[in-house]
């Protein structure tokens, strides 16, 4: 199966015209239009308006289209997923997730619009942003729910600090436990795992540091404010010339090993284990998504 980028989910406030218009342009791999905190009180049913109509009628290219709906706890939540669902957005994250009841009520609510608007069940997929010691720990929960939809969770830094009763730190180090904890029980539940947005985005230096991080721990992607950042995420997470090519030769060793009808693979006299493989296998597929690998097999920088 061909891999899916989820490098970059760009956050596009629901009341914003000239934003939701653009947000095509920017290379994002994941659009997700806010409905929630970026959209007062009064302006919930316009944002809910205008975003029906912008997934209508807009073309926004190849990237994914996700709403944040409003929370399960407003008054506002069944009219956002039975628009959206309408609208045919492909994915609905709900916000300050905590539980899988969570989820199983929103889940409930998008099939009901479904089955209402002729949309085949089961097509809308779900995302869950974890915002709260609680939502952390339930993690794993939230992650298994929703079987066939959840498509991954994220973590959403600025209400979780709020809720440690600490704040943003240079390291980010009070975020360590809650991105293991997402990343984790995405894993184990095999969904995407999304990092938490940086909020200065004239600090360069330290969003990239934070985006190396969670490159290493093994997040699928970052969720990103400005479209600035989108290349500066793409960059880190775009397989180099140099991984594509150890991966190309892993891989040519497995072919001369099935043609030798060897069940041993080596490669510069070492075994390659599966693990290699599927690592090999991962970075090919990337590599390929990413556009900087050809059918050919032929690598071009970007």
């Amino acid at each position: 199966m061909a891999e899916k980028l989820r490098r970059t989910m760009m956050f596009v406030p629901g009341n914003n015209p000239a934003m939701i218009k653009d947000a095509g342009i920017f290379g994002a791999d994941s659009i997700m239009f806010d409905l929630e905190d970026a959209v007062s009180m009064t302006e919930k049913d316009a944002a809910r308006l205008l975003v029906y109509e912008a997934v209508r009628n807009i073309d926004f290219g190849t990237a994914e289209l996700v709403v944040r709906i409003n929370g399960l706890d407003t008054p506002f939540w069944k009219q956002d997923v039975r628009a959206m669902v309408k609208a045919g957005i492909q994915v609905i994250r709900a916000p300050k997730v905590e539980t899988a009841a969570m989820m199983d009520e929103l889940t409930a609510e998008i099939e009901k619009a479904e089955l209402e608007f002729g949309v085949e069940v089961g097509k809308t997929q779900v995302m869950a942003a974890l915002e709260s010691a609680l939502g952390v720990m339930n993690a794993l929960e939230v992650a298994r729910s929703c079987p066939g939809r959840m498509m991954g969770i994220a973590l959403s830094g600025m209400d979780y600090r709020v809720d440690m009763k600490t704040k943003a730190y240079p390291d980010e180090g009070e975020l360590y436990f809650a991105r293991n904890m997402v990343l984790h029980a995405a894993r184990a539940a095999g969904i995407a795992a999304f990092d938490t947005v940086y909020g200065n985005v004239d600090d360069e230096e330290g969003f990239l540091r934070g985006v190396e991080l969670i490159h290493k721990l093994g997040f699928d992607g970052k969720s990103v404010i400005n479209p600035r950042q989108i290349p500066l995420v793409n960059k880190v997470y775009t397989p180099s010339e140099k991984e594509v090519v150890e991966s190309q030769h892993v891989m040519q060793a497995i072919e001369e090993a099935k043609a030798k009808g060897s069940g041993v693979i080596s490669l510069n006299g070492e075994m390659v284990d599966r693990p290699i493989v599927l690592r090999a296998e991962r970075i090919i597929s990337l590599a390929k998504a990413a556009g900087v690998l050809d059918k050919e097999g032929v690598y071009h920088a970007k």
